[in-house]
């Protein structure tokens, strides 16, 4: 089971952070992906990290701005943003998936409720 929360109302050029917390005992067997999806929009990928923590990716609109991170021991995933921007602005989920990440949502097992950002200009 996974929860994100850590969203909210901020102006552009602020910073973020978002956490994914997970319940589980084998959450380092599994990558971690952030999507996010804008109204009328197809959902994105934003970024992902592997078990260990080692390997990250992150699509191309956030290269840069963002930062993954996840802490094992606290079975948690975290989202840094900064600089953001009103295009950032989504609802943002977080996803786990055994073994290797992807950029694709349909390669997710488990998604958590998703938490609202909104960067205003």
């Amino acid at each position: 089971q996974l929860q994100a929360f850590g969203g909210g109302l901020v102006q552009a050029g602020d910073s973020l952070r978002l956490s994914c917390a997970a319940s589980g005992p084998t959450f380092n067997n599994y990558s971690v992906g952030w999507f996010r999806q804008a109204p009328g929009k197809e959902r994105e990928f934003v970024a992902a990290v592997t078990g260990p923590g080692r390997t990250t990716a992150y699509g191309d609109s956030v290269k840069g701005r963002f930062t993954i991170s996840r802490d094992n021991p606290k079975n948690t995933v975290y989202l840094q943003m900064n600089s953001l921007e009103p295009e950032d602005t989504a609802v943002y989920y977080c996803a786990a998936k055994r073994i290797l990440y992807s950029p694709r949502p349909g390669d997710y097992d488990y998604w958590g409720q998703g938490t609202q950002v909104t960067v205003s200009s």
